[in-house]
């Protein structure tokens, strides 16, 4: 695979009510400041040289959320996204406290062309998110990644009822 063009990520979920809720962080930096649907995206980045995906996922994980994920790390695939990258993700369930997020910081140029450089989180914020609005605010490209975690959970659902 060329290099920068394969991400790896991880998909929280929980089950406080009937339907399970995932989180999903928002971009950080002026750019994307003000857009909501359509921007939201799990924690995720590029693998770095020869890294295992999974640890790669682990790592941007941290680093985005502030949390080292824990837990038992399910396989989702791996995602085409529509500028050709390439995004393997997995899902583990567990707890994030809104109050304690935190993410690492990046420096680009802002305002443009004014060269003077700026430090931003990675991700503003994050949030936790039932299906539909899931579905609704997520980058499009990832959007197949919430919806096989709904495939697997609605699975293991009906294993656990005898079906």
């Amino acid at each position: 695979m060329a290099q920068g063009k394969h991400s790896a990520g991880l998909l929280m979920f929980r089950r406080r009510h009937v339907e399970p809720e995932v989180l999903r962080v928002h971009p950080g930096g002026p750019l994307l400041a003000r857009k909501d649907d359509g921007v939201w995206s799990i924690p995720k980045g590029l693998c770095e040289g020869g890294e295992e995906p999974l640890a790669a996922a682990r790592r941007e994980f941290e680093e985005e959320t502030g949390q080292r994920p824990t837990g038992d790390f399910i396989p989702l695939g791996a995602f085409r996204q529509p500028g050709g990258k390439i995004v393997t993700a997995w899902a583990f369930e567990g707890e994030l406290d809104l109050a304690g997020f935190r993410s690492n910081l990046f420096a680009m140029e802002w305002p443009p062309k004014s060269g003077r450089m700026a430090q931003f989180p990675e991700a503003d914020r994050a949030g936790w998110f039932a299906p539909p609005e899931a579905l609704r605010n997520i980058l499009k490209g990832q959007a197949p990644i919430v919806q096989a975690l709904l495939a697997r959970l609605q699975a293991a659902g009906a294993e656990g009822r005898g079906a």
